[in-house]
């Protein structure tokens, strides 16, 4: 019998997913990581692995790298469509701080990949190639088709466009995240949304409609959790086997790890989709390939180049490339510029975190630090934890640090905030070795230690670890060296280890 299978364990939200040939590639919002639009692909919907990004640095802004006090958490890329169309990979995609809508093409799912504006702003969009004539539909609680003309750069004069569907009653978000196929002869829109009535939580719809122009007819076809959370399972792409099965890959809000896709078989019923709800006996635990490591990394370097980063790693918003190098797997980050707090600081080096449990460790060198610096390794989100090692009167002193929830759904509007200081102690020496252990299965929270003669010693506080809005992803493990007095210090990182799963310390 098939059943549903949680992927990856990782925060790869609002995925679209394609099939050419017998692989299958699955996209998913990256918002202001760098590179972005990150592609993953599979044999066989259940291993993944990294492919390709779109776009290694997008449309560059001020915000986008953090420049005067501004940022683009919880913006940037989002809700991509990827299709497959005559030869051709396209990838469409809004970017909530600059309002335009992008599309991507290449003959490649490696790349080049040819960028243009459409013309518009189409929320949580979805494009349809359809006998010589493409539409985007898009919306949020009224959703609408558009025609593209034949350069995918706007609407066709005269071409298609109006609302088709809109949400009522009493709902907490209305009808988006649009998936657009025609299948059998008919055209199927798979939207979500969240009803306050019934079991309350995201719910996916998908509506009937034997030509575009015609009548929409649709319902909500699945309401399920897994007993997760009460957390629905929604949104994503569909697609067929080439034994002609189909299958959905939503995702599933999952607490401060982020939004993890979840693969649902899908047989169609009287014409209408059904999708199942028979779970793994091991559905919420880790089901993907050797432990998943082919979605993290140790170490820094590529394996094809030691100059490069592996692509598994990115930067939290657009990098300056002038304050960082990498040589030997040793990563050095300088300060470009001083800051209140982490969020704001630039040429944060990021990587997932993994449902139930993982650890990272790494050395760091501060004998280049200046007074006033820290570096070290944080859990990257709004309400962030850090261990640092940092320097004051041209002593060193290790420091555990967090800023506290703040209660609000919205999290931090300014990424600057205070933060407050946990634990400080003296240390001899300027050379230390860091550990953040990240737990999501019951309580979400981090620990954090450094190493001294052999043996590992907590620092500081449990820290919650918690999903807002402000930053709308998944929390990061996250390597920085940030100023909070002068710039032009900097520190080096080496004999960085991932864990996905270990032994807590305490």
């Amino acid at each position: 019998m098939k059943k549903v299978i949680k992927l990856t364990n990782m925060d790869f939200p609002d995925p679209d997913v394609i099939r050419v040939g017998d692989t299958y590639y699955m996209i998913s919002t990256t918002m202001h990581f760098c590179p972005g639009a990150q592609i993953l692909s599979s044999k066989d919907l259940v291993h993944w692995q990294h492919s390709s990004y779109v776009y290694d640095i997008p449309e560059v802004t001020p915000a986008r790298c953090l420049e005067n006090s501004s940022h683009i958490y919880g913006k940037g890329m989002w809700a991509a469509s990827l299709r497959f169309y005559n030869g051709t990979f396209y990838v469409c995609f809004v970017a909530n701080d600059t309002h335009k809508t992008y599309l991507y093409r290449s003959n490649s799912i490696q790349g080049p990949w040819k960028m243009n504006e459409i013309e518009g702003f189409y929320h949580d969009c979805s494009l349809l190639f359809d006998d010589g004539r493409v539409f985007i539909v898009y919306g949020n609680t009224q959703i609408y088709i558009t025609e593209l003309n034949d350069s995918l750069t706007g609407p066709k004069k005269g071409g298609l466009n109006k609302m088709i569907i809109e949400d009522g009653g009493d709902i907490r978000l209305g009808y988006e995240g649009a998936h657009l196929y025609k299948m059998n002869g008919k055209y199927y829109l798979f939207l979500i949304h969240w009803p306050n009535t019934g079991e309350a939580r995201r719910t996916e719809s998908c509506f009937v409609a034997d030509s575009l122009e015609g009548e929409w007819v649709g319902k909500d076809i699945y309401d399920w959790d897994g007993g997760f959370r009460h957390s629905g399972v929604a949104q994503g792409g569909i697609v067929d086997t080439p034994e002609g099965d189909y299958y959905a890959i939503m995702f599933q809000d999952s607490g401060a790890v982020g939004r993890i896709p979840v693969l649902v078989p899908m047989e169609f019923v009287d014409g209408w989709p059904c999708l199942c709800t028979t779970p793994e006996e091991e559905y919420g635990s880790v089901i993907h390939q050797k432990n998943g490591e082919e979605l993290y990394c140790s170490g820094f370097s590529s394996l094809d180049n030691r100059e490069l980063l592996h692509p598994l790693w990115q930067w939290n918003h657009i990098p300056d490339p002038q304050l960082y190098k990498l040589k030997e797997d040793k990563l050095t980050i300088q300060t470009g510029k001083t800051v209140k707090a982490l969020t704001a600081a630039r040429n944060i080096l990021t990587q997932r975190m993994i449902y139930p449990g993982c650890a990272a460790e790494v050395t760091v060198n501060a004998q280049m630090l200046q007074n006033g610096d820290l570096a070290g390794i944080c859990a990257l989100e709004g309400s962030f934890g850090l261990i640092a090692i940092t320097k004051r009167k041209d002593r060193y002193y290790l420091v555990m640090r967090k800023r506290a929830d703040n209660g609000e759904v919205w999290g931090y509007e300014d990424q600057e905030a205070a933060d407050e200081l946990c634990e400080e102690i003296c240390y001899d020496g300027d050379t230390v070795t860091f550990r953040l252990e990240a737990s999501f299965e019951e309580n979400d929270e981090a620990l954090f230690y450094y190493k001294k003669d052999s043996e590992w010693r907590m620092l500081g506080c449990r820290h919650n670890l918690i999903f807002r809005l402000d930053h709308f992803t998944g929390c990061r493990f996250g390597l920085f060296s940030y100023a909070t007095k002068e710039c032009g210090g900097s520190a080096e990182f080496s004999n960085f280890r991932y864990e996905c799963s270990y032994e807590k310390k305490q």
